[in-house]
């Protein structure tokens, strides 16, 4: 037990005010890239609420609107197990 919080699986998608604070990162190769490594790299960013993790595509949800712009600007087109995020 590392005594880090784990991030809840759920990221607001029906929430009109958070919408704006939710990431969708994709091309995501998720047979290699896990929900921990997602959250390891977006976590730079802001505090993270909610992450999940689907076939080819995540979503990170922030505490604010403000860290989920830094983080698009941050990371989209990083390349992350051998793929370009498409992250917006």
């Amino acid at each position: 037990m590392t005594g880090k919080t784990q991030t809840s699986n759920v990221t607001n998608k029906n929430d009109p005010k958070s919408i704006n604070s939710r990431v969708f990162i994709g091309n995501l190769n998720t047979a290699i890239v896990k929900k921990v490594d997602i959250e390891a790299i977006f976590s730079k960013y802001g505090k993270i609420v909610g992450c999940s993790v689907h076939k080819g595509y995540a979503f990170v949800q922030y505490m604010s609107e403000r860290h989920a712009r830094a983080a698009v600007a941050g990371e989209n087109a990083r390349v992350i197990a051998g793929q370009p995020l498409a992250s917006n």
